[in-house]
Formats: C-alpha cells, structure tokens, sequence
C-alpha cells in the first residue's frame, strides 16, 4: 500500500508540508513489531528522500545523514506533517516529522541530510 497523503502545501519553492495518515496496512508496519507496530526509521528517511528528489531537489541524491532525531514512535493510525526544508546553497535537507494531538503537533523525529548531484 502507498503513503496516504491527506493534504500537501508548498507556498515556496524550498518549503514543502505533507499531511500523511498512517494506514495500519502499510507494508512497513508488517512485522516491524508484533504487540505494537511503528514506523521504523528507515520508513521515515525513505519517505523523507521520495519527496526531496520528486519535488524539491529533483536533479539531486543522498549523499550523507549529517544528524538524525528518533524522539517518538510513529503509530499506525497516526497522523502526521512531514515537513523539508531545502537549501541549495549548502545543499541541506531538513526535515521534521510532526505527530499530530488534536490543534497541537509534537516533533516525532528530525534531521539534516546532505544531498548532491
């Protein structure tokens, strides 16, 4: 199954905010915990790159993760706000993962990768 966007926002070129919900079907929760599923980090950078090289940075690829925040599992049933930040001119990504708790939002995880041509 494929990530559930809900709603995507890009009011500037180098800003980028997708509203996902995390379908319990998803290939990723399989397994990934028995008595209680989360998306596994490596979900999370995947997702993270899709949408940097199809919509930000198009002509770019990973290069290195120069930081990474795992703070709190992401739970099927979820929803969520990731939101990329590029910079070209240092050719950094930042990204955030959002979880959302009614009008509040509490940071899932976080980090910087470095991209390159």
């Amino acid at each position: 199954m494929k990530i559930h966007e809900i709603e995507r926002r890009q009011a500037q070129p180098q800003h980028l905010e997708i509203v996902l919900h995390l379908d319990p079907s998803l290939f990723w929760f399989q397994g990934h915990f028995a008595v209680q599923p989360l998306l596994p980090g490596v979900a999370q950078l995947d997702w993270v790159m899709h949408y940097a090289i199809t919509l930000l940075a198009p002509d770019y690829r990973f290069h290195s993760i120069q930081n990474v925040k795992f703070q709190a599992p992401l739970l099927p049933e979820t929803t969520v706000t990731l939101i990329l930040d590029w910079n070209s001119e240092r050719q950094m990504l930042s990204f955030s993962y959002q979880r959302h708790d009614g009008e509040a939002r509490h940071t899932a995880s976080s980090g910087k990768i470095r991209l390159c041509r």
